[in-house]
């Protein structure tokens, strides 16, 4: 009832300034008695994907906590893990506004923010003096400045920053609002990129004791043949595991709505079945055992099904649980 209310008004305002009122709301109100407001005990269902114990399946996707400001706040919603960032080695501003778009009538949202964020060095800081013990991903990019063939150095120097925090890392060659980042996900590019990055987590291991898995977060926006050739990629780099998928550029289904035609990446209900096709194709292409993590569209306990019978073993939820609230997290797992 209470997210109810507070969405109400805040889809009378303008998308991103509310997105930055309730952030700010909930970074203030973390910690204090207020935060019963939107607190909920979930069902433990403990999973196991990658060496890591999940308290359970439903994860918060990348792009909504980007600077770690309120961990302990989504942590209070129950669930079974938080993906911070996309965290960049320099501060920068992102893309021009406007730059986030709703779409109710679609339960969508369309966003070309462009990797806007304070820097990893603010966002560990605010790991650092975080209260949370559970799973915690850090999603990491590279500078909108920083040419691709500069590009590992840009995702090594996160890694470096954040290794000793996260207990997983994810890198974003995915996001279509940095130009030319998903150039990276193909053919040599990628091999060199995930090779630097795996270097660089076996040394990083060496030196702090303790292994951190690295997921590669793709597009939806590839062929049967593309995913195939990026999953070869994923198991000849040895990858932890994939995220998939990041937002479309395809906005045939949402052209005729307000906002339907905006440069950006579409999330959302039109995004279900294209991220649900690419699990299953990437499932086929990497074998029964290797990690996926499902996300695009899901916002019920049937559209999270749908991505674990496709293949993945975790999901994550961002534009649903725009729209729905905390209650997605406890329908997901409820309905487990």
């Amino acid at each position: 009832m209470f997210y109810q209310l507070a969405r109400s008004v805040m889809f009378q305002t303008d998308a991103e300034k509310s997105h930055h009122f309730a952030l700010a709301s909930l970074k203030l109100l973390q910690h204090t008695p207020l935060q019963a407001l939107w607190s909920q005990q979930i069902p433990s269902k403990p999973v196991t994907v990658a060496g890591i114990t999940f308290a359970n399946p439903v994860g918060l996707a990348a792009g909504l906590d980007k600077n770690a400001d309120c961990i302990d706040a989504f942590a209070a919603m129950g669930f079974g893990f938080i993906e911070v960032g996309t965290v960049t080695p320099r501060p920068q501003a992102g893309n021009d506004k406007p730059r986030l778009f709703r779409l109710p009538q679609a339960d969508a949202i369309i966003n070309r923010m462009g990797f806007n964020n304070k820097g990893v060095d603010y966002l560990v800081e605010n790991v650092k003096n975080s209260r949370y013990k559970g799973v915690l991903g850090i999603n990491i990019g590279k500078n909108k400045d920083t040419p691709n063939e500069q590009g590992k150095d840009d995702y090594v120097a996160c890694m470096r920053k954040v290794y000793p925090y996260a207990t997983y890392i994810t890198v974003n060659i995915s996001s279509p609002n940095t130009p030319g980042l998903r150039d990276l996900q193909f053919g040599e590019a990628l091999f060199e990129l995930l090779v630097a990055v795996k270097n660089e987590q076996l040394d990083l291991a060496a030196k702090h004791g303790k292994y951190v898995p690295v997921f590669v977060k793709i597009a939806p926006d590839m062929d049967a043949v593309a995913v195939e050739q990026v999953a070869e990629t994923l198991l000849r780099s040895k990858m932890d595991g994939a995220i998939a998928t990041n937002t479309t550029l395809d906005k045939s289904a949402v052209a005729s709505l307000a906002h339907g035609t905006e440069m950006g990446g579409l999330s959302g209900q039109p995004v279900r079945q294209k991220s649900t096709l690419v699990v299953s194709q990437l499932r086929q292409a990497v074998g029964p055992d290797f990690p996926i993590i499902g996300v695009g569209g899901i916002d019920s306990a049937a559209a999270a099904q749908e991505k674990f019978a496709a293949g993945a073993q975790l999901v994550q939820v961002y534009t649903g649980f725009i729209y729905q609230g905390p209650t997605l997290i406890k329908q997901i797992v409820s309905g487990l």
